[in-house]
């Protein structure tokens, strides 16, 4: 089996599974309880936000456990909506935002506040200018994501984040979901003040997550309970998750510094082969984007029919977003990049990992011409 579907979740690393089993075996104590066991696990939760903090540059102060990117992005916008609402209620967004960003934002439309939904151009990127005009007088906060999760595009969020120091009173928000150890991100440098994270989108475990508020910037909580996270996130911490999770994200920014040139020549390889391909269209831009995200369509096909296919010659991958394929939802990003409906039914996502080799990739365009071969004959 050749797996390119990294971006919906990644293979877990063995030391992330050795970590999680031997702290819920030895370690399982509430930290929140005050007997040995309680401040064994209150240790390995410190010693675990520590080391997320130093791997991300920032303080360990900043970082509050969540159960992943979906939950971080709802904390952010809701939490920023609910604790700004005297002071405002109209926050800035992009086309091409993930599901649970999108989401939040309507639901904070039907309870009154105003969202401007700045478009993007052929090859995903939104306009820094763009969202400059979007700012009224009552504008609170600015979401745009790092890295596309569908066609890898990035986000120009250094020089949104240098507009952004002429607003102070404008939070800004950034889903890191995909960029996280793949494409370098200096959270403090780019006046970020929150950020979320996902622990199952670099080989930890699902279930866990990261949410970095900046260090004086204040949010309401989502949910009430035992004051945990310092009273932002109420729920008994997952210990063993966290612990993983920070395993996880050291064991891959070090593949970070020493595969990403691979990792690109994988990309490089796999677009230009599909290039050669009758009939497809290829949707990630050729500058500004991430390393292991392709998306592109072969004409004719339906995206699910061509995923299926694949499957049954050992080759995975997806259509759009997985929060959204099973649906069979057209692709709202290639959409708002203004490909034909016709085309964005047919799209297909490759999503690389440090782990993916060139072998597999030309092992996977065989895989493709065949099938496209296939499927050809049988509609013809």
């Amino acid at each position: 089996m050749i797996y390119f579907d990294n971006s919906a979740t990644t293979k877990p690393f063995p030391e992330v599974i050795d970590s999680f089993v031997k702290v819920s075996s030895d370690f399982f104590g509430n930290p929140s309880s005050i007997h040995r066991l309680g401040v064994e696990a209150e240790s390995l939760l410190g010693q675990a936000r520590k080391q997320i903090g130093e791997l991300l540059q920032i303080n360990s102060g900043e970082v509050y456990f969540t159960s992943g990117g979906t939950e971080s992005n709802n904390l952010a916008i809701k939490g920023t909506a609910l604790m700004n609402r005297n002071r405002g209620k109209h926050i800035i967004t992009s086309a091409v935002e993930h599901a649970s960003v999108r989401e939040a934002f309507q639901q904070l439309k039907e309870h009154g506040f105003r969202i401007t939904v700045v478009p993007v151009d052929k090859e995903g990127r939104v306009s820094v200018s763009a969202i400059e005009e979007a700012i009224c007088h009552d504008t609170i906060l600015v979401s745009i994501m790092h890295v596309n999760n569908e066609v890898g595009t990035i986000q120009p969020i250094e020089e949104i984040g240098n507009m952004l120091k002429g607003y102070p009173k404008i939070l800004f928000h950034v889903d890191y979901v995909q960029g996280v150890g793949k494409v370098a991100l200096d959270i403090q440098k780019y006046k970020i003040d929150l950020c979320s994270i996902s622990g199952h989108k670099f080989h930890g475990l699902k279930g866990t997550g990261v949410l970095i508020v900046r260090e004086g910037i204040q949010i309401s909580p989502l949910f009430s309970g035992g004051n945990q996270e310092w009273k932002l996130r109420s729920g008994t911490e997952n210990v063993a998750g966290v612990v993983s999770m920070a395993k996880a994200l050291r064991l891959t920014l070090r593949s970070y510094e020493t595969g990403l040139r691979k990792l690109s020549e994988v990309q490089i390889y796999l677009l230009k082969e599909l290039h050669k391909l009758q009939d497809v269209v290829i949707h990630t831009p050729s500058k500004g984007r991430a390393p292991h995200i392709i998306n592109f369509s072969v004409k004719g096909f339906r995206g699910e029919v061509f995923v299926h296919a694949l499957e049954q010659k050992g080759l995975i991958v997806s259509t759009t977003s997985a929060c959204s394929s099973k649906k069979k939802a057209i692709s709202h990003t290639l959409l708002a990049m203004n490909v034909s409906k016709e085309i964005a039914e047919s799209s297909i996502r490759l999503s690389l990992s440090y782990d993916n080799t060139l072998e597999e990739a030309k092992k996977a365009i065989t895989i493709i011409q065949t099938t496209v071969t296939e499927l050809r004959e049988v509609m013809s």
